[in-house]
């Protein structure tokens, strides 16, 4: 039996930039441990697997796994499958794509006859904050680099990350996680990633830059993090950490590992409630099939 998958570049300006995603769209009759096997074997962050060719009441259904696991959301996975699913199966007709994830369904966006798409993103939960000091232990940073007037804290929406803020670019690129403090500090948390970000920027068309470390997932930096940036963007809009609750921003990711990325990002509170909305470009690569 062959399967057929498609790899997109996600958050990307062109083709070879953004994160890697591999989508199935042949995912039905599959089992749980054969999409952990191909998602292995292709060993990007995330894989994904559309289960029907036709949505349900709900949306389209769609499983994501990581190399090590399967996550109920993940930010460029959603992205990446709704442009594939708008491109393939609605005829590139549709201004919306509804996916049915394990976290719920998740709208996405169809913009500038797809040159963006942008998901709304599950209401945000703030967990627990971390003293600064072991945040930089996590970081291979020295504990002034972390930017102690605002807190080292977990998002989540939908997925969890812990969010800490760096003060300047070079503290940024000096990073060298220590997984001993990493597994050490996230096994008391339910955020399993960090997610790092400074004011200062490399490209001056983005607001933020930004750094994912994901060891937990098998994946130990990730290139662009929808999920993340998410949980960023909830985290800016509580935080005031640009001078307002709402933003309307860029950031970008994966410099460091030549994977530039560009990410946009939505915050706005209305009466205490943070909506949050992560959008970018999707970019076919390339396809293949494996035998099973």
């Amino acid at each position: 039996m062959k399967r057929e998958f498609i790899i997109c570049d996600v958050f990307a300006r062109k083709r070879f930039e953004g994160n890697q995603l591999a989508v199935f769209p042949d995912g039905a009759g599959l089992t749980a441990e054969e999409m952990q096997t191909l998602a292995r074997e292709i060993h990007f962050s995330e894989t994904t697997f559309i289960l029907a060719d036709k949505p349900n009441e709900r949306g389209w259904p769609v499983r994501i796994f990581t190399p090590a696991s399967e996550v109920p959301f993940a930010g460029h996975p959603t992205l990446g499958t709704a442009y594939v699913l708008w491109d393939r199966f609605l005829g590139r007709g549709a201004e919306e794509v509804r996916l049915d994830l394990k976290v719920g369904v998740v709208p996405v966006a169809v913009e500038d006859k797809g040159e963006r798409l942008v998901m709304t993103q599950k209401p945000p939960e703030f967990g627990r904050c971390v003293e600064p000091a072991e945040a930089a232990r996590v970081l291979g940073l020295s504990p002034d680099a972390v930017d102690g007037r605002f807190p080292c804290q977990e998002v989540s929406t939908g997925l969890w990350f812990l969010i800490v803020p760096v003060r300047n670019l070079k503290a940024m690129q000096d990073i060298r996680v220590n997984l001993a403090e990493y597994y050490r500090l996230t096994g008391g948390l339910e955020a399993k990633a960090v997610l790092a970000f400074s004011p200062e920027t490399v490209d001056p068309q983005c607001r933020l830059h930004v750094r994912v470390f994901c060891d937990y997932y098998d994946v130990p930096e990730d290139p662009a993090t929808g999920s993340a940036n998410g949980c960023l963007c909830a985290w800016l809009s509580r935080h005031r950490y640009l001078g307002a609750s709402d933003s309307a921003i860029y950031t970008e990711q994966g410099v460091e590992m030549k994977r530039p990325s560009l990410l946009y990002l939505q915050g706005e509170e209305k009466g205490g409630a943070i909506s949050v909305r992560v959008g970018g470009k999707v970019v076919v690569a390339g396809r293949g099939e494996f035998e099973l």
